[in-house]
């Protein structure tokens, strides 16, 4: 029993000195200073092989560093210990993303989306991927799933409504882009497209202009 408490207290130092390693590598990557983040989640992926988050801050690093191949296997080693990782499927829409393949990309950030439907960065990727592949019908569910959740996001509102508009539905597009107008009256990009798009509107056939009877 006292060897088995002893080895939990090492575990658990352990796992304490993996979470300060990781945090250390977050900040030292939002700084600019990639070789000492680098280093930082080196030694955290060493302490717990068995976490994810060191490996995705590594492909973060090597995707940062146009290091392309590297990021990809970072990312890949993360899902392989945790296939749930929604941020490294990301990370890979991201590597795909920049090399121009942007099916593989669509495909990652719906992996993303599935495991993680609040990741805005993926959902905006995704939006930014199927405009270059004119491809709307899946991105309009997932927009519309994380406005469930975020109503007045303004950001992802105007997606929505630019997508309708794109496909043609022009009554949805006017709707939404009204939402953000009332939310952000200041809005200058979502009042020109909305005008644009009532322009666009089929106008309903006028009445009989006769007197009464």
């Amino acid at each position: 029993m006292q060897l088995a408490g002893k080895g939990l207290v090492v575990e658990q130092d352990l796992e304490q000195h993996h979470d300060v390693l990781k945090e250390l590598g977050d900040c030292h990557a939002a700084l600019g200073n990639l070789d000492r983040a680098c280093q930082c989640y080196q030694e955290a992926g060493l302490l717990a092989p068995h976490r994810p988050g060191p490996f995705v801050g590594l492909g973060v690093v090597w995707l940062q560093r146009g290091q392309l191949d590297e990021a990809v296997r970072a990312f890949r080693e993360a899902i392989a210990i945790e296939p749930r990782c929604a941020e490294a499927y990301g990370g890979l829409a991201l590597v795909h993303q920049q090399r121009g393949q942007y099916a593989a990309a669509f495909d990652m950030y719906l992996a993303c989306l599935e495991k993680d439907p609040d990741n805005l960065i993926a959902l905006l990727g995704l939006f930014q991927t199927a405009v270059q592949m004119g491809s709307f019908a899946k991105v309009i569910h997932y927009l519309r799933i994380y406005l469930d959740r975020h109503p007045d996001d303004t950001s992802v509102l105007f997606c929505l409504a630019t997508l309708y508009a794109r496909d043609g539905r022009l009554d949805e597009a006017a709707r939404t882009l009204e939402r953000v107008v009332a939310i952000e009256p200041e809005n200058a990009e979502a009042a020109r497209l909305l005008r644009d798009v009532r322009a666009r509107q089929p106008r309903a056939p006028a009445g009989p202009t006769g007197p009464r009877p």
